[in-house]
């Protein structure tokens, strides 16, 4: 039996993500084709292909902060409209306007704006739950700092711990890891684990191949069209990565 073949397996209403024949163009260039793709609950898949194969444009796609061209997207078989406290996205780290001045603390407290609304005064509660999430990416003793004095690394902690705060059952990552230091990457790696653990669910946009197998129990290989999907034993193969890397890149160990 294929991955593809277990995949379609899979009950779609309890997938936390489906796309299906998903197409997606700047202008006249088009960098997401016809994709399908199945996100198991409870897992944690990489999302894995080379420079400009659309990993990004994906998941902004699936969460319609770019408007896909063609296909289907649902989430645990509903729209995002309807499901979107259960999803959790972090960016990009370069995305993101780090000279806008606010706390740590109050950045993370945005995880919880459904709770909050506009207006309304953060309590006791909300506050030590953005405490216990800046605990458990080690950022607690930056709770006061102003988050553009923050390092690379700090910063990515930060975003994690505002996704946390939002309490969701999918997280959706651009890039974790890009830009951070070793033990940055062990931290955050360590919380995705902890989120799998959990039961919840953690699809994260990757450029390290070395450490897929090690991070990662499912992959999704892209190059602007599905390249292969699947448990990591199964669809992350040398003939997937010549597929999707034109040759360029050898599977070690």
């Amino acid at each position: 039996m294929s991955p593809r073949d277990t995949y379609a397996e899979v009950d779609l209403s309890r997938s936390p993500l489906v796309l299906r024949d998903l197409t997606v163009a700047y202008d006249a260039d088009t960098v997401v084709q016809d994709v399908d793709m199945t996100v198991r609950p409870g897992s944690m898949t990489a999302i894995v292909g080379p420079n400009g194969a659309g990993k990004s444009t994906l998941l902004k796609a699936a969460l319609g902060i770019v408007r896909p061209l063609a296909g289907q997207v649902s989430f645990w078989g509903g729209p995002i409209t309807e499901r979107r406290r259960r999803v959790a996205y972090v960016p990009q780290r370069a995305s993101v306007d780090w000279d806008f001045p606010t706390r740590v603390i109050d950045v993370v407290l945005m995880g919880l704006y459904q709770e909050l609304g506009l207006f309304r005064r953060v309590n006791a509660v909300q506050r030590a739950t953005a405490t216990a999430c800046l605990e458990r990416v080690g950022m607690q003793d930056f709770a006061g700092r102003q988050i553009g004095q923050l390092s690379g690394g700090q910063q990515q902690r930060v975003f994690l711990a505002r996704a946390l705060a939002q309490g969701a059952d999918l997280y959706l990552l651009d890039e974790p890891f890009a830009g951070v230091d070793a033990a940055t990457e062990a931290a955050i790696i360590a919380v995705l684990k902890s989120l799998r653990d959990e039961g919840r669910t953690v699809v994260a946009v990757h450029h390290d191949l070395g450490t897929v197998r090690q991070y990662f129990d499912h992959v999704f290989l892209i190059n602007r069209h599905r390249i292969s999907e699947g448990p990591v034993a199964e669809a992350f193969t040398q003939k997937a990565l010549d597929a999707a890397y034109g040759g360029r890149v050898q599977l070690k160990g």
